[in-house]
């Protein structure tokens, strides 16, 4: 995590016609970080496996109250090689992978379609953690994904199957009446499931877990796939 430099042609304080500093760019720069009393990280003490040690993080992160710890930003990058990164919900984490799920005509659906790799990103500020996650993706049985559908509570049910997700909407009426009725026919009958509904687990290649601490070093631990094992080690933060 780190700040980039300004444009040095240009100075973002100043604009065209009055010349005042950026209030923007002045609350940005006075905003806080982390608070103090950060957990501290001892690399050596850490598991063989990064599924161990991410376990562990996220669980600290529930017991600390920590907003949606299972919140994740999903990257995704299909033919066109452009980069679309959005936030998900984090389904569970096994020997399978970073478990999360959406709708097979999906935007991240129809990337992962033609390119089976992302990446996710997961940040605990009241910890002063950060989780980076990066692999191949595979879709689940369609036994699998329906199970994980059902799992959803109604709202949930029916916001997936109204579909035409990131398509132009028309007006919020519209929206609102094609929810209505998917959610009369969830509530109508409770094995209803979306046929497109996928499961995906990503089986990651690569897993780094970075910590801020008080005095503002940090430390980074990057665990990578060899063969059936993973191999640690430290990085330049």
């Amino acid at each position: 995590m780190s700040a980039g430099g300004a444009d040095r042609d240009a100075d973002p304080t100043e604009t065209s016609s009055t010349h005042e500093p950026s209030s923007l760019r002045e609350r940005l720069r006075a905003l806080p970080t982390f608070a103090p009393g950060l957990p501290t990280f001892d690399p050596d003490a850490t598991p063989s496996d990064p599924v161990t040690l991410f376990r562990a993080w996220i669980e600290e992160a529930i017991d600390a109250g920590v907003p949606l710890p299972h919140a994740m930003t999903l990257a995704t990058s299909g033919a066109s090689r452009e980069v679309h990164a959005r936030t998900v919900i984090l389904k569970d984490v096994d020997a399978s992978g970073w478990w999360f799920a959406t709708g097979a005509s999906s935007p991240k659906a129809r990337d992962l379609a033609e390119n089976p790799h992302a990446a996710l990103t997961f940040l605990w500020p009241v910890l002063g953690r950060q989780v980076r996650v990066a692999g191949p993706v595979t879709p689940a049985a369609p036994a699998t994904s329906a199970t994980d559908f059902l799992a959803r509570p109604d709202g949930s049910r029916a916001a997936a199957l109204v579909g035409h997700q990131s398509e132009a909407l028309t007006s919020r009426q519209e929206y609102r009446d094609a929810f209505a009725g998917a959610l009369a026919r969830v509530q109508h009958d409770a094995t209803l499931i979306d046929p497109a509904w996928t499961a995906y687990a990503l089986a990651p290649t690569s897993v780094e877990f970075w910590q801020a601490s008080d005095d503002r070093g940090q430390t980074r631990l990057r665990y990578r796939a060899s063969g059936h094992d993973w191999e640690k080690g430290l990085l330049w933060p």
